[in-house]
């Protein structure tokens, strides 16, 4: 084996893709689901991050924008453009400097961008100063990018495992050390299951654990520490009609989002607080839902208040700071440290955002190639869609679906669109009505797309299922998830993603 990813996030994942698509054999192993801590707990935003302008934060700013219409390319079905809102507060920044900022926010990018130009809006009369207090008058509109965080994860994981790449989920790295030139690793599924991996380079993209893994698989004595900083984020019921975001501005000069969420809701976020405890276990603090409702009660007319949160999510972000930044402050940038010591190299992956994992995987894999002593040209940026993102169109994709099928309903295949795109073809294969989509769990949520899932994207549990894969776990009740439960619990379909557990040793 040429690369062992350990950490199966938005990092790892992409690495493990972009090594297999240039021919290096590669394993990706994650201690639990794909994306299921930091990944899939941002805001999920595509974006070039415009409060990082005032930091200075330049060319992590055009990078990312860079990166923005790339991954807009790349993932059509689980990606699309969002307007956002900023209501002007003059005590907080004169008009100039936003026009500024957002004209350079603008054109920092790339020259060929298909997002709007940012521009100044009256509030009185356009459609997202109706839910806002009537003391704000003016505001400016800008484009961002709206992404399906665990989703895009979960794709960059198959397109790998498409390619040729082992993915184990549930799977921890327990050990690895360097063994005449190559790193001999043991990995320990969810069943108590060994193998042995005996890999030329290994890759640690465990995120908040980089340090842990360092210290307890590689039994290093000093490494490099991250910095956790907890991001927080709730979400209540829809609290405007249209489909604009808004980015508030906050006394304490952080930014708090209000973004139009599964269609019923709200999601809002998010918090920066320093964070010392197991990244495996974070959970919102009340202090932090009291936070989020004031940030947002500042401009709205509606209130909100703690019991108006149906639901909240926490995650922790590694990143790379001094001692002197507070949470807000530290850098989303990302640094590749590959490291030869031990007598075959190893990439430690520390910090970065969602927005440049794929700049991030192209820049490990060229330093990876360079230390196999291999030549191996990139290939992501252009054409290589991610599984699904295959069309042009989405209209006229969905138009061709009620000619296939017309059985189909229309809320059902608007939701498969954006989740799936052309992989639909692969869930309704051989189903030819409505009754051939099986058990009806609840609000469109049918056994044959659980089945793709476990048999597919790796699922195993409703959690899987109803908050990464999808965030049908909104729409769910209480009986309909048990039922779901129930069936999980009993036969199901085979897990047909883990065939290769079998083997119990991958080498060279």
């Amino acid at each position: 084996m040429d690369v062992l990813v350990v950490g199966g996030g938005v990092n790892g994942a992409g690495i493990a893709r972009d090594a297999v698509g240039r021919g290096l054999t590669v394993v990706l192993c994650e201690q639990d689901d794909l994306a299921a801590h930091t990944s899939s707990s941002s805001t999920k935003l595509i974006h070039g991050g415009l409060r990082y302008l005032e930091q200075y934060e330049f060319r992590l700013v055009a990078k990312a924008l860079a990166e923005r219409e790339v991954i807009l390319r790349l993932a059509p079905h689980i990606t699309w453009p969002l307007l956002f809102v900023l209501p002007h507060e003059s005590h907080l920044r004169p008009v100039w400097m936003i026009r500024l900022g957002l004209l350079l926010y603008d054109h920092l990018g790339p020259s060929h961008r298909t997002l709007a130009d940012s521009r100044a809006v009256k509030l009185s009369s356009h459609v997202s100063g109706e839910p806002l207090k009537s003391s704000y008058k003016r505001g400016f509109v800008y484009s961002d990018g709206w992404v399906q965080d665990a989703r895009l994860v979960v794709l960059n994981a198959m397109d790998a495992a498409q390619r040729g790449a082992h993915v184990y989920v549930h799977t921890r790295c327990e050990s690895a050390q360097a063994d005449n030139g190559a790193w001999v690793a043991r990995l320990v599924d969810a069943d108590g299951s060994t193998r042995t991996v005996r890999a030329r380079s290994l890759v640690n993209a465990t995120g908040p654990w980089a340090g842990r893994f360092l210290g307890q698989a590689l039994k290093r004595k000093t490494h490099a520490k991250v910095r956790l900083v907890k991001g927080s984020h709730i979400v209540v019921p829809r609290m405007f009609e249209h489909d604009h975001a808004y980015i508030f501005q906050q006394p304490d000069q952080r930014i708090v989002f209000a973004i139009p969420y599964e269609t019923r809701f709200t999601l809002i976020g998010t918090t920066d607080v320093e964070y010392d405890g197991d990244p495996a276990n974070v959970e919102i603090e009340q202090s932090e839902i009291e936070y989020l409702c004031k940030a947002v009660n500042r401009y709205f007319k509606r209130q909100l208040a703690a019991q108006d949160v149906v639901w909240s999510y926490s995650g922790v972000r590694p990143l790379q700071a001094s001692a002197d930044d507070d949470a807000t402050s530290a850098s989303r940038d990302y640094r590749l440290a590959l490291d030869h010591s031990a007598g075959a190299p190893i990439l430690n992956v520390l910090g970065g955002k969602i927005t440049t994992y794929r700049r991030l995987a192209e820049q490990s894999v060229d330093l990876l190639s360079e230390a196999l002593s291999m030549d191996l040209p990139s290939w992501t940026e252009d054409g290589a869609v991610l599984p699904g993102g295959d069309f042009a169109d989405a209209e006229r994709l969905l138009a061709s679906w009620s000619k296939r099928w017309p059985w189909l309903p229309v809320s059902l295949a608007h939701r498969w669109l954006r989740h799936y795109g052309t992989r639909v073809d692969v869930l309704l294969e051989g189903i030819e009505n409505i009754e051939g989509l099986g058990i009806h769990f609840g609000n469109d949520v049918y056994q044959a797309e659980v089945d793709y899932l476990i048999r597919h994207e790796w699922a195993r549990s409703s959690e899987d299922i109803l908050w990464r894969r999808t965030k049908m776990g909104l729409h769910l009740d209480a009986k309909a998830k048990d039922k779901l439960k129930d069936y999980l619990a009993g036969d199901g379909p085979p897990d047909q993603t883990a065939s290769s557990r079998d083997a119990h040793e991958v080498s060279a």
